[in-house]
Formats: structure tokens, sequence, C-alpha cells
């Protein structure tokens, strides 16, 4: 990939407070492939589901002006933050799906100038560029020496520009994960289906083999100068697995869950499954908190969103409404002349009296 002298690297002072969210892809004995992600914020995020139909206008933002102008070639289902309509997180009508996840630290966007501003998007822009555009991971990989990602402002994600890397799934499940390093893309191909947040992916795949000795089956019973000693109940073979929020500690267990739960059979139970292994991943309000000067900011979930490219439905679930929602892009005219949306957080959080039922 092509380096560049002069970069923008996001450091960890960002006004915003950071956010955790995790990323796994689900297998099932059919084949079909689904994948699902948690949305942290340390504040309130206003964010909208949506369908961008074919042949809509974009353009990118720089902070000099205007950046690369581009047509969508293919519908999208996903989701945006605050008034922006860029997709962050969705899937496309050719079932390749991508998510933008935080980054701090180590995002490295490339300057923007007169004579690079034309193929210029913001951070946020770089998954709606993808699944406006191409059908494939090849066609990703061959399109990424047209764009630079440059540092751009927008409003909502704070004073500086919004740190992020991305994950990019195709129909199968096959995934890349693309990076801003020092002003380039670095790609990977990453088998494993997992990504959290900072550090990189590379390290986070390091990380992993000190955790190789870990299994679901239970230790076995020893014996010590003749006293007979036995675990304790049920996943004495995961002692040692990492339980905290940080990055790489969730990418482990993301990587251990989504790997070793029992395959289910199709794509209806793997949708199900996929939200119950995310569940996992919950961040209540007040147990990650961060000090900004006289305030307190505390990350929590506010969002689970699960993508089936085989279907073309996006399920979600919000702090505010538990109960699973989901979207089709069947559903909608393709060709339609503008955006439909409406607010994740529309809803409520409610039981069901089944008291009737008893019998």
């Amino acid at each position: 990939m092509r380096y560049f002298s002069q970069i923008f690297i996001v450091m960890l002072s960002v006004t915003i407070a950071s956010h955790a969210c995790t990323g796994i892809r689900m297998t099932a004995q059919d084949g079909t492939s689904v994948n699902g992600r948690t949305v942290e914020f340390g504040s309130l995020i206003e964010m909208y589901a949506c369908v961008i139909p074919r042949n809509y206008a974009f353009v990118g933002k720089t902070s000099i002006g205007s950046g690369l102008h581009y047509t969508s070639k293919y519908a999208v289902l996903g989701a945006y933050c605050f008034e922006d309509q860029v997709v962050m997180d969705g899937m496309n009508e050719m079932g390749l799906a991508c998510g933008a996840f935080y980054f701090p630290g180590f995002a490295g966007y490339t300057s923007v100038n007169r004579s690079n501003q034309s193929k210029a998007i913001s951070p946020v822009e770089f998954p709606n560029w993808v699944l406006t555009q191409f059908a494939s991971l090849s066609e990703v990989k061959a399109a990424l020496d047209s764009i630079i990602i440059a540092p751009t402002v927008i409003e909502g994600w704070g004073s500086v520009p919004a740190p992020f890397h991305y994950i990019i799934y195709d129909k199968q499940g096959n995934a890349l994960v693309v990076e801003p390093i020092q002003g380039t893309l670095v790609i990977y191909d990453n088998k494993i289906g997992a990504i959290t947040n900072s550090p990189t992916f590379d390290w986070h795949l390091t990380n992993l083999r000190n955790f190789i000795n870990l299994t679901p089956f239970n230790s076995n019973s020893i014996t010590v100068r003749n006293v007979d000693l036995a675990p304790f109940g049920q996943g004495s073979g995961m002692v040692g697995l990492p339980g905290d929020f940080t990055p790489p500690s969730r990418f482990v267990r993301a990587s251990l869950f989504s790997s070793l739960a029992y395959s289910v059979r199709n794509a209806e139970e793997l949708v199900s499954q996929t939200f119950h292994i995310l569940n996992q991943f919950d961040i209540p309000i007040g147990v990650a908190r961060q000090k900004m000067g006289d305030q307190v900011a505390t990350d929590y979930t506010l969002i689970t969103t699960v993508k089936d490219p085989s279907r073309l439905r996006y399920y979600f679930k919000s702090y505010e409404d538990q109960t699973i929602q989901w979207i089709a892009l069947k559903d909608f005219d393709l060709d339609a002349k503008k955006i439909k949306n409406m607010s994740t957080a529309k809803g409520k959080n409610s039981s069901v009296n089944v008291s009737s039922s008893l019998r």
C-alpha cells in the first residue's frame, strides 16, 4: 500500500468519551453466516436505522471542503449516527457488510490537500463508501488505493476527528480488517471474524496465544498428597479467561465464544445464537467510567445488531427496548429517491403479564 509523508494521528485525548464495541461472525451448519456487534459509548448517540437506495449521491467531507463524489451502486440497509446519513454499520444488497469500530491512539489518517481532496472521505464515511460501491472483498481491496481517509471533524463526534478502524464481511463470512496506520490503509485477513478496539488487529491475534490453554471442557480431578481435588462446578476449563471490558479481553472472549459455541442449523437459529453470545458483552451503566474534568462518563451498550446477509435482514435491540426488531431490505423499493429511516431508540422496555396462562 502507498505511504504518505503527512499523517494525522488521532490520540487518546478526544473530547468525546471513547467507546467499546465488540464484533463477531457466526456460521450455521447449512453454511449461512451472520455477523453481529455491540455499540457502546460514554454518552448518548442518536442512532437511526435506514435504507439507502441505489443511485443516491454522496459527497465526502474534508476540513477544506468537498471530497470524493460517489453514487450508490447498491442499496444499503444499516444504521447511521446523529443527522449524518452515511451508514456506519450495515450491509448492502449483495450481502457485503461493514462496520466502524473505535480505534483511539492508533488511527493515523492522511492529511488532505488540494491534490488529494477529490478522493477524500471522512472517517465516519468509510463503511458507507464500501457498502454503496462494492459487491465483494476483492473489489474493496482493489479500490483502497483510490481513496484517502482524511482527518475530518464531524458534528457529534467531538472536537477532533473520530478514530476508527473497520471490519468487512462477505456473504460467506470471509472478513477483512482495514486500519488507517500512519497514513496508509493496512489490510488484514480476519479468519477468526472477531474485532474490538485498540490496539491493532495483529496485536490482538498475537495476544490470543496467551490463552491457547483455555478449553470448553472441565478440568479433571487430581490428587495431591493423597487429597482428591475436584473442580468447583462447570467452566473450570476456562479459568484464566479475562472478564473485564477492555478491548484485549473482549477480543479474547469474542474469539473463543464465537468459535466454541455449538453450531446451529440455519440462519434463523444463528441470529438467536449470535444475540445470546453478544449478551456476554453488555456493559451496564456505571461499571465502566471515565473522569473528564468535573464530569464522569460511563460506557454502556446502546445497541446490539446482527446482520443476516442470506436474507438481507438487519436485526437490532437497544438499551431502551430489548425487544429484537428487524428490517428486511426486500421490503423496500431499492430504486427510490429518498433515504428511509427510523430512530433505533423509539421503543421502551416492557414486560408481559402471563398470569392467565397458568392452569
